[in-house]
Formats: structure tokens, C-alpha cells, sequence
């Protein structure tokens, strides 16, 4: 079994054996959301807004777009959009997907003239790269045009739910 740290640079990485090993690991949901905040952090800090209060407020509307969005996306995958083998539950989603948020890390740099935005952009696709991979393992899948489709919709509801936190709470951009 890889440790934490091999197991954010194999999700960041793209390797679908990560992935495979997170689903199975029913221990590793700490992990996922230590992730998902780790992530949020770098772009609260990245963005130079908000303070410590922002920071929190970066996390909490994090970490509830990530419950939000992994049983969106279990609720997509296994009801609306399954193939055959598809079987999964709620908590293989949730993990997958919180380690997907690996590459977000690197959105600390967005305070950076110049690159910070650039920075940034590439991060957040490469997050939904890296979900669309965590989608099509968990969820069994043969097709990644299914796990884009299964993240493409829930994306969608997610960012909905994050701009009505955001403008709720005063966090801009989680």
C-alpha cells in the first residue's frame, strides 16, 4: 500500500492504480479530505484574499462541494449514466474524487504576477482530468467518455452550489 505522500503524486500523476487503490481503501477518507482542504488552502492563499477567516470559509465551502459533488457523482454514475460492471457506493466516490483534488495544490502560486492566473487555469483542468480518471475507476468504467460525462454534469451542478456558497460566505473562487 502507497503512503499518503505517493499517494497525492500517483492521483496528480494521473495513475489510474492510485485511483484503483484509494476506491479499495476504506481507511484512506481521512486522506481524501486532508486532499480536498490541502487543495482549497493553496488556492485561498494563492488568491491573497480574505485572511484566516477566508481560509476557513475556502475550506468549509470546499469540503461540502466535495461531499456534494461525490454523491452527485455516485447518483450520475451508478443511477443515471452505469455501465454493466458498474458498481460503487458513496464512499469510493468520495475518495477517488478527494484525491483528484491533488493538482490544486498548485494553485498557491495564483498570487503570482503573470503566471498566477496562468497557474491556476492549468491546475483546476488538470483537477478535472484527474476526476474524470477517479470517476471512470470507481465507478468501473470502460468508457472515459461515460466519466465525462458523469463528471461534466456534476461539475456543472458543483459550480452552481460553490458561487451560491462563495456569495453566500464571502469566499470568492474555492
Amino acid at each position: 500500500m502507497s503512503s499518503f505522500v505517493e499517494r497525492v503524486i500517483g492521483a496528480a500523476k494521473l495513475d489510474a492504480h492510485i485511483y484503483e487503490e484509494v476506491e479499495h481503501d476504506r481507511t484512506a477518507m481521512a486522506q481524501a479530505m486532508t486532499v480536498v482542504v490541502l487543495s482549497a488552502l493553496a488556492a485561498g492563499i494563492g488568491s491573497l484574499r480574505g485572511g484566516f477567516g477566508g481560509l476557513v470559509a475556502v475550506s468549509v465551502v470546499a469540503l461540502v462541494g466535495w461531499f456534494i459533488w461525490g454523491w452527485l457523482t455516485y447518483l450520475i454514475g451508478t443511477k443515471l449514466l452505469p455501465e454493466a460492471n458498474t458498481k460503487a457506493d458513496p464512499g469510493e466516490l468520495l475518495r477517488t474524487i478527494g484525491f483528484s483534488s491533488a493538482p490544486g495544490v498548485l494553485r498557491i502560486f495564483g498570487f503570482v504576477p503573470f503566471l498566477g492566473g496562468v497557474i491556476s487555469f492549468i491546475a483546476s483542468v488538470w483537477m478535472l482530468v484527474a476526476m474524470v480518471i477517479a470517476v471512470r475507476q470507481a465507478l468501473d468504467y470502460t468508457s472515459t467518455n461515460r466519466a465525462l460525462g458523469v463528471c461534466a454534469i456534476g461539475w456543472l451542478v458543483y459550480i452552481a452550489f460553490a458561487m451560491l456558497m462563495a456569495m453566500a460566505f464571502g469566499a470568492g473562487g474555492a
